[in-house]
């Protein structure tokens, strides 16, 4: 039986995020599926023209998750989703979340393709896509080299605007 629904807003993040940013994405067991950044990074990034950071807001207006997206100046319209992390796993914020942020890329910017890779020993995730719409279109086979030195598929997933249902 499903919960009630959670209403989550999203906002752009400012430096005063970092903290939340680094602490959510370094939850146990989220380095294989998420991968970690260095502030470093997150900075240079923040302040990159071709990437946008989102926080969502979730009950009580409290940050409960963000989102990396990149690509915002692609020549083809391509727009893809770095990460998504939700610092409440398993408490129902994700899919709102997802939905929120989904939303906000086909409203707010000149999307025509939503991307991201998954990788293929995430079923959970892969699942959540598919519940939103996003079509697996391929393989990247042994993609990612992940911190253990293991190898890693993924695949690759995309929403098209045509294909996206405006709230």
């Amino acid at each position: 039986m499903a919960g009630p629904a959670i209403d989550v807003s999203l906002r752009r993040a400012a430096p005063d995020d970092l903290d939340f940013i680094m602490a959510a994405e370094r939850q146990p067991a989220f380095e294989r599926q998420v991968g970690r950044w260095s502030a470093e990074r997150h900075q240079a990034a923040m302040a990159s023209a071709d990437f946008a950071y989102l926080i969502g807001m979730g009950p009580g207006g409290l940050p409960a998750g963000f989102a990396i997206l990149r690509d915002l100046n692609n020549a083809s319209d391509n727009i893809g989703l770095q990460r998504i992390v939700s610092a409440a796993a398993g408490q129902g914020f994700g899919k709102p979340f997802l939905t929120a942020v989904i939303d906000w890329v086909f409203a707010e910017t000149r999307c025509h393709r939503f991307l991201l890779e998954v990788f293929t020993d995430n079923p959970r995730a892969r699942h959540v896509y598919r519940s939103l719409g996003f079509v697996e279109e391929g393989l990247l086979r042994e993609a990612v080299k992940r911190a253990d030195g293991a190898r890693a598929d993924q695949m690759l997933m995309s929403l098209l605007r045509r294909e996206w249902r405006a709230p």
